[in-house]
């Protein structure tokens, strides 16, 4: 749920009144520009982390995921 935007200056200059919103389960997207830049968002409703669930199951190494996937860009043997 949208509780703000907010730019860049704004979120530097009233930080605690952001801050609390995103505490209260709202999503505040920061403009710089006119343009989006970023969201601030709580926790648990992550987009990465909802989309996620479920798929990355058991062990699951990041550096080892790089390599592999390297290795399948430039066909690299083990």
């Amino acid at each position: 749920m949208i509780g703000a935007t907010a730019t860049v200056t704004e979120m530097q200059n009233d930080f605690g009144r952001y801050l609390d919103l995103v505490m209260k389960g709202h999503e505040v997207i920061v403009t710089k520009n006119g343009k989006e830049v970023g969201r601030f968002i709580p926790k648990d409703a992550s987009p990465l982390t909802d989309s996620l669930r479920g798929i990355l199951r058991g062990h699951w190494d990041l550096d080892e995921a790089r390599d592999e996937g390297l290795r399948k860009k430039y066909e690299i043997a083990d």
